[in-house]
């Protein structure tokens, strides 16, 4: 007995030794690949970091970091081929403007001029100025690089209250040069999902229009008033080949319950695709419209169908990043009818005439940015957010800057351009220039 209670001692005690030493075994097998999935991350690239960072969105940039630098003239000029009435699309051209002075403002601008036409010209970008008594007298004047030209022609025909954007980007895919993108459209466009977008080459004299297209399934209350470029290390993730971002708000919210965003790339479709082609495309921002079911209604936080988003950009500055849409807001009451609050009946009799312009009012109005993070968009294309769902975490109002706010006044701001390179936002105030009927570039660089 004694025999066998120490053999089975002995053999319990072979038991604890091995099952200590299989332990520590494991113990420094797992400090060992801890070891190398460190040295594993450590030899992640730089530029896949960047990527993960773009792709989930950067820092936000936020409204305190929009340093705001003054603004400048356009030529001065009268009639349809001028800049009375215009800046309604704009596009900034890195390679714009060589010979240009060194001031820290490299590049140009195309432009449209008068919204009757909208003939496109191209400006240089002089030094912006602060004017403390908003004098148009003490800025500095863009001058002409290219004369305006009718780009459009016959296309689409005869616009009433037409919609119009623009923006460049370099060559892609099978290009051989960089492109001006457009789109073109008008005030009444009820379910028409025709075709819209199209290029143009930069020699405005010999522009080679191609186009228009459409965007695939989508109505053209969404699309067609304003372009501008995506981030291209937060496409190459969500959006891949798709590189232009295209939208539009309608008042009313007959198109969507705030400003839409819709990614696009129509060189990966042909070079150039055939006319009246669909485009493939990636709806990255799209609230409810009034004809949508009201059980799925959806619109941006404090929405009036009075505001009006008349351009956007996607802004970067090393890892901080936004998406803004710049307009005006309505505040207080919401009404359709006339400015003095009076409402447009339901029903016949209807007045023929009333005291200012018929349309969407509120009791007030401000000028407005509002900044989007892409993170969520990112997780719109993604299939993780719908497009509904993502809201501006930022406002800047902007009256304090403008030069020329009438009362009843249901536009205040025209289209936004952007130079990456070098931070600078450059905004379009509709009719600041209060001596000649033309707008005002204001121009603000980020932090």
């Amino acid at each position: 007995m004694k025999k066998n209670r120490l053999y089975l001692i002995f053999i319990f005690s072979i038991f604890i030794i091995l099952f200590t030493c299989a332990a520590l075994f494991d113990r420094c097998g797992s400090a060992a690949v801890g070891t190398d999935t460190d040295k594993r991350e450590e030899a992640i690239g730089e530029t896949a970091k960047e990527a993960t960072t773009a792709a989930a969105g950067g820092r936000l940039i936020r409204p305190q970091e929009l340093d705001y630098l003054g603004a400048f003239r356009l030529p001065e000029g009268f009639g349809e081929a001028s800049w009375q009435w215009g800046g309604t699309a704009a596009a900034y051209y890195p390679e714009g403007d060589p010979e240009g002075p060194d001031d820290g403002y490299p590049g140009s601008i195309f432009a449209t001029g008068h919204e009757w036409e909208q003939q496109v010209s191209e400006i240089s970008i002089p030094v912006p100025v602060i004017s403390e008594s908003k004098d148009v007298n003490d800025l500095n004047t863009a001058a002409t690089l290219q004369d305006f030209r009718d780009i459009r022609g016959d296309l689409f025909g005869y616009l009433e209250i037409p919609r119009v954007g623009l923006e460049y980007l370099p060559k892609q895919g099978e290009q051989i040069t960089g492109k001006l993108y457009y789109c073109w459209g008008q005030h009444m466009q009820e379910g028409d999902s025709g075709p819209s977008h199209g290029w143009f080459e930069l020699n405005l004299s010999d522009p080679k229009r191609q186009g228009p297209w459409k965007i695939g399934g989508q109505i053209k209350y969404v699309t067609n008033d304003y372009i501008f470029a995506i981030d291209e290390r937060w496409a190459s993730i969500n959006t891949p080949g798709k590189l232009l971002a295209t939208g539009r708000f309608r008042d009313g919210g007959q198109g969507a319950q705030g400003p839409s965003l819709i990614a696009y790339g129509p060189w990966n479709e042909g070079n150039p695709p055939s006319p009246n082609s669909s485009l493939s495309n990636i709806p990255l921002l799209l609230y409810s419209s009034v004809y949508d079911d009201m059980e799925g209604f959806y619109s941006m936080e404090n929405y009036h169908h009075s505001d009006e988003w008349s351009g956007g950009a996607w802004i970067t500055s090393g890892e901080k990043t936004a998406v803004i849409f710049a307009g005006i807001k309505g505040l207080g009451n919401c009404w359709y009818g006339f400015y003095d609050g009076t409402i447009w009946p339901e029903e016949p009799p209807y007045p023929e005439e009333g005291p200012g312009e018929r349309g969407w009012w509120s009791d007030d109005f401000t000028a407005q940015i509002i900044f989007y993070d892409p993170s969520d968009l990112a997780r719109v294309a993604r299939g993780e957010m719908e497009p509904y769902e993502p809201q501006p975490y930022a406002v800047l109002d902007i009256d304090g800057i403008l030069y020329n706010i009438l009362e009843h006044e249901l536009r205040h701001l025209g289209a936004v351009s952007f130079d990456r390179e070098s931070g600078i936002i450059y905004l379009f105030e509709f009719r600041g220039d209060y001596e000649n009927e033309e707008p005002l570039v204001h121009a603000w660089k980020i932090k």
